[in-house]
């Protein structure tokens, strides 16, 4: 997959082309991935997605703007999954904020990208004050030779699926409901950086991981597992917060204990899936009585993984297959 961090002048290309964040790239999304490959492949064009980094709300405000659920190169793997030829990167900022709805599409949609096939959103808003949508696209594409093309929302439980509700979903603790609208479980991806030994000292040794994100869409401990660091998922606790009991920098630190492993993992990229959420976090009257609730903690994930391998051997007796 190619990625351009910027939109030509003139296309290369002719592309079928959608536009929008994909944060998270949910189940609505891959809808609209699957039929956007699907066209560009029948059409003999390109298959391309438009997203904006930051995001528009990181842009306009950045201290209210919600959580991203994923990284801009988390993201870009997630769309590359998909068969997505040409992603454009391309910068949000005062310039592109005040482009009218009509220049967007001359300048950007036609002339820059080529576009010949444009899959939106049912909701797809665009151009300054976010004047621009459906009805003004159609009614543009005679003109500058484009096909364009709305989806309707997917539903989940009788509820539009969206980053809203994921980030909702995540927050509230329920992992279930979050993976049932991304399609897969959520996860964070990045670097194993060194961190102040804090676990260590108490006996629980963790892999710091970096966030890559100004703030993470959910917060507690939780059970886990990580992929990365050898041919399978290793098992583990995690915690994500700010560690009220141990500093009072406020920086949330997303921190992982894997069982039974000691090995020097520091540079390595890691996916840390998180399965099941434990507790919130909380502030703990000194060590003693945080390390007795770490002990806690690591019972509780452990006989997680025990159940969850008797239901799975249990399933393949049956001849069953477990999906995840």
């Amino acid at each position: 997959m190619r990625v351009l961090r910027q939109a030509p002048e003139r296309a290369e290309a002719s592309v079928a082309l959608t536009i929008g964040n994909f944060d998270g790239v949910h189940l609505g999304h891959r809808t609209m991935l699957k039929r956007l490959v699907e066209v560009a492949r029948s059409k003999n064009l390109l298959a391309a997605v438009m997203t904006f980094e930051p995001q528009p709300q990181e842009f306009f405000a950045p201290d209210q703007a919600p959580a991203r659920l994923a990284s801009l190169r988390e993201k870009l793997e997630l769309l590359d999954a998909f068969g997505v030829d040409t992603v454009f990167v391309c910068r949000f900022d005062y310039r592109m904020a005040q482009i009218s709805a009509n220049d967007f599409v001359e300048r950007i949609v036609h002339r820059a990208l080529g576009t010949r096939w444009l899959l939106v959103g049912d909701d797809f808003r665009f151009g300054s004050r976010r004047s621009g949508n459906f009805d003004l696209l159609m009614s543009l594409a005679p003109r500058y030779g484009y096909e364009v093309e709305a989806t309707r929302s997917i539903l989940y439980q009788g509820a539009r699926v969206s980053s809203t509700a994921v980030r909702a979903r995540l927050e509230a603790g329920d992992l279930d409901g979050a993976a049932a609208l991304l399609g897969r479980r959520y996860s964070i991806c990045g670097r194993v950086e060194r961190g102040d030994g804090i676990g260590t000292g108490l006996g629980y040794p963790t892999a710091n991981v970096r966030l890559n994100r100004l703030k993470a869409p959910l917060a507690g401990i939780f059970v886990v597992e990580v992929e990365g660091l050898c041919d399978r998922a290793l098992p583990g606790v995690a915690s994500l917060g700010v560690r009220p009991t141990v500093t009072s920098r406020g920086r949330a630190v997303l921190e992982v204990h894997l069982f039974d492993f000691k090995r020097d993992i520091y540079g390595r990229r890691v996916t840390v899936r998180f399965l099941s959420k434990l507790r919130d976090e909380a502030k703990f009257a000194g060590v003693d009585e945080l390390v007795l609730q770490m002990d806690r903690d690591a019972a509780r994930a452990r006989e997680y993984f025990r159940a969850r391998d008797v239901s799975l051997n249990m399933n393949v007796q049956a001849g069953g297959r477990e999906t995840r």
